[in-house]
């Protein structure tokens, strides 16, 4: 089969389209052939082999998982003898330890879930990091709920369309924080307000809200302890801080654990986990029409490091979505 492998940590051009053997399904697990796979922050990280605190895990001189890709869509092929929740033809969505970057993936089935009716296999493949993460941060640490003031700091990012969308459903007033390219992206998807942050400090604004959800981390947390209520609650979730050895962990997310006991404000810093259960419950959620994943861009399997190029950018609205066809050639696109 075809594969994205990289042999060493670095940039998106260590990336190299390779034949690769199709993995050996176990115990437990189901062969996928991957129609759709999203680019996520863990790509990223594992490509360029960051924090170091995590290298006795994933290989100290050099990747020990060659295949990118932590979030898949596509077609069950073939299952284990013990598997009985799958059949080969079903269509279905996870998110996956590795290997995403390629024509077929192992996985557990109790990882998979069957993929949202009305969905591509590209929107349907943007869901299992980022909807969850948005999931998990808004609805199980932070309990949105109806007519709290929530804000989405990275609003148009890959989580932040999401949380925008999903604290929405849950009859939440948001206001989002976006660039100017994106104030109207924001406002489409449901956001009640919208800030363009190369205008306006939201910190700085007076406006205090009952819950904010950081995806940027480019706010310290004093300035966004300004602008939460007293019994607030601040979820940072950004992957910015503590430096190339111990990431997020040590930084910002640190920080806020080490504050949070001494004052009224509740700092809840969270580290997502994927869900079976809850890619259930998002599929119901966008079935119903309230949640619609958000697509940058489109590219084939052979232009995946220009998609972790654009990726890497930091610009990507929404999700960058890796379209794996049979014969490696869809065009790219919006």
């Amino acid at each position: 089969m075809k594969a994205i492998i990289y042999r060493k940590y670095g940039s998106p051009d260590r990336l190299e389209l390779q034949e690769v053997d199709e993995p050996v399904v176990e115990d437990g697990e189901v062969l996928v052939r991957v129609l759709g796979a999203a680019v996520n922050p863990g790509d990223w990280d594992l490509l360029h082999g960051t924090p170091y605190v995590l290298r006795p895990t994933s290989g100290l001189r050099r990747p020990r998982n060659k295949v990118l890709g932590l979030a898949v869509a596509g077609r069950v092929k073939a299952v284990a003898d013990n598997v009985s929740k799958f059949q080969p033809g079903d269509e279905v969505y996870a998110e996956i330890s590795k290997g995403g970057f390629a024509e077929y993936a192992s996985v557990s089935q109790d990882a998979l879930a069957l993929k949202p009716s009305n969905l591509t296999f590209g929107q349907a493949a943007a869901v299992p990091v980022a909807g969850v993460t948005a999931w998990q941060g808004l609805r199980e640490v932070g309990r949105v709920r109806p007519g709290q003031k929530v804000l989405i700091n990275g609003a148009s990012g890959g989580v932040g369309t999401f949380a925008v969308q999903i604290a929405k459903a849950f009859g939440a007033d948001v206001t989002g924080v976006c660039s100017t390219t994106n104030v109207d992206l924001v406002r489409s998807i449901g956001a009640d307000h919208v800030i363009d942050y190369t205008r306006e400090d939201f910190t700085r604004s007076g406006q205090q809200y009952d819950l904010i959800f950081d995806n940027v981390g480019n706010r310290s947390l004093p300035a966004l302890r300004r602008a939460l209520s007293p019994k607030g609650m601040l979820i940072p979730n950004s992957n910015k801080g503590g430096g190339r050895w111990f990431g997020a962990f040590l930084g910002r997310a640190f920080k806020a654990l080490l504050l949070s006991p001494f004052v009224s404000q509740r700092l809840r810093p969270f580290a997502a986990t994927g869900k079976r259960e809850d890619l259930v419950v998002l599929t119901e959620l966008i079935e119903a029409g309230k949640v619609v994943p958000v697509i940058d861009r489109t590219y084939p399997l052979d232009e995946t490091p220009a998609a972790l190029s654009h990726y890497g950018g930091g610009h990507a609205r929404g999700k960058v979505i890796i379209a794996v066809a049979q014969n490696g050639s869809r065009k790219r696109g919006d």
